[in-house]
């Protein structure tokens, strides 16, 4: 992990473990998880799938559970896809208290993301958001068919459908799709705009590979 915060006042006693550079500690961590997911991949058995797995979290600053009682000091937003193949915590290797993390299929910027976000700046001084999209997603599959929807899925692949452009292939439209949402966060909150204008909080997308276990930052 990048360095960290190390802090001696009391009341900042669950901020020990924030780093200097979000954004790099989350690459990092990725890049740790990585390395392990393809040597669990290339495993002919499941132990030893697990042992390669067991690897992380070596490199984590943990915040003690006693400590963890009285609230939380996340550093990153993770804005992510409910596919059960995108676990924040697993794929940047990341401990209890580390991200603050916002699923729905598609991680779309719907309202109750943007007002979670919106909680997470003002009341935990969260300094970064990452939208993470990911190969082969379901929702935005959905979203480039035809096929019939419910009303509530129809409703939840609509921002998805706005953020496509003609032509688009489903890798293509996941990386479109993120940089919606992450445009999107602070066209809906002028809490949220009023942070990046005031350089308390960063906002980035990216695209999150399952086969390599690699997360891409997209150009801003």
């Amino acid at each position: 992990m990048a360095d960290t915060v190390r802090a001696d006042a009391p009341e900042e006693a669950l901020s020990t473990c924030r780093p200097v550079d979000p954004l790099r500690a989350l690459l990092e961590g990725n890049a740790r998880f990585a390395a392990a997911w393809i040597q669990a991949d290339r495993a002919s058995a499941p132990a030893s799938r697990s042992r390669a797995l067991s690897r992380l979290w070596r490199h984590n600053c943990i915040t003690t559970a006693s400590t963890l009682v009285g609230g939380q000091a996340p550093w990153a937003v993770v804005l992510a896809c409910a596919d059960s193949r995108v676990a924040p915590e697993w794929i940047f290797d990341a401990a209890p208290s580390d991200l603050f993390v916002i699923r729905s299929a598609g991680n779309t910027a719907f309202d109750d993301a943007v007002a979670s976000l919106e909680y997470a700046i003002d009341h935990l001084a969260v300094p970064l958001v990452l939208v993470v999209g990911h190969s082969g997603c379901g929702a935005v599959t959905a979203a480039l068919g035809s096929a019939p929807l419910t009303p509530l899925l129809s409703e939840l692949v609509a921002p998805i459908r706005a953020s496509l452009q003609p032509g688009d292939d489903l890798q293509q439209a996941v990386v479109h799709n993120a940089k919606r949402s992450a445009a999107e966060l602070s066209a809906k909150s002028d809490l949220v705009q009023r942070a990046l204008t005031e350089g308390r909080l960063t906002i980035r997308s990216s695209v999150y590979d399952i086969a390599s276990g690699k997360v891409t930052l997209l150009n801003v």
